[in-house]
C-alpha cells in the first residue's frame, strides 16, 4: 500500500488518479503516526506538493510530518518526493532566506541548497527534455531525453553529485531528480507527464 502525504497543498488528485490508472493501491496518510517505521500500514510513501519552501516546511513541522519523514528516510524505506517534495529534502533554499538571523532549514536529508534560476523568465512552465543517468532505477526503459512537465522557479543543487539521477536544462544544466538507496525525488510532475510519467511511477513502485 502506498501512502500519500497531504500537507495542505499540491496536485493530490492528479497523483491519486495516476496511481489508480496504474492499479497501485494507495490512500492518503491519516497523520504522521502512520509513517511509524515499526507499525506503518504503508510500505511506500509519496510526498507531492507545491508552494513556498518556508511555508511548506513550517506546515510539516507543525503537523509532525517533518520528523516522521526524516525517520522514514533514515530507515531507508521507499519514498518519492515530487516538486516541493524534492526541494524540502535539502538543507536550505534561496526562496527562504534567514529570518531574524536564523536560517530556514529544510528536512536536511540531502546535503545541498535549492537555488533560484538565474534568468528573468521564471517560473519554468511546461515540457522539458530530461536526461537520465545510467544508474537510475526510476528511468529504467524510459526513452532517453523524454519530456516531462515542469513548473518551478528554483532548482536543487546537491553537494554530492552522485545522488543526481537526471538532469534538465533551463538557463543552466541542473539536477531534476535524485536517488539514494530507497529515497527518490523529482522536480517535475510525473502525474502530469503522460506515458513517460506513468512509466516512472511504475518503475518507482516496483523497485
Amino acid at each position: 500500500m502506498i501512502g500519500v502525504i497531504d500537507y495542505g497543498a499540491g496536485n493530490l488528485g492528479s497523483v491519486m488518479n495516476a496511481l489508480k490508472r496504474l492499479s497501485l493501491p494507495a490512500r492518503f496518510a491519516a497523520g504522521p503516526e502512520e509513517l511509524s517505521v515499526s507499525s506503518s500500514p504503508f510500505d511506500k510513501i509519496i510526498f507531492p506538493g507545491d508552494g513556498h519552501f518556508a511555508t511548506a516546511m513550517a506546515s510539516l513541522v507543525k503537523s509532525g510530518y517533518a520528523r516522521a519523514i526524516q525517520e522514514w528516510i533514515k530507515a531507508d524505506k521507499p519514498f518519492l518526493g515530487i516538486c516541493i517534495g524534492l526541494q524540502l529534502l535539502f538543507e536550505s533554499s534561496e526562496e527562504a532566506p534567514p529570518r531574524n538571523g536564523e536560517a530556514v532549514r529544510g528536512l536536511s536529508v540531502i546535503s545541498g541548497t535549492v537555488r533560484r534560476f538565474p534568468g528573468r523568465k521564471i517560473p519554468q512552465i511546461g515540457w522539458n527534455q530530461t536526461g537520465a543517468r545510467p544508474h537510475s532505477i526510476m528511468f529504467k526503459d524510459i526513452p532517453a531525453h523524454s519530456f516531462f512537465y515542469y513548473i518551478h522557479s528554483y532548482y536543487a543543487d546537491p553537494a554530492d553529485d552522485s545522488v543526481c539521477a537526471a538532469e534538465a536544462e533551463y538557463y543552466l544544466r541542473y539536477c531534476c531528480a535524485v536517488e539514494r538507496g530507497a529515497l527518490a525525488a523529482v522536480q517535475f510532475h510525473p502525474e502530469k507527464s503522460g506515458a513517460a510519467g506513468l512509466a516512472l511511477l511504475q518503475n518507482w513502485a516496483e523497485r
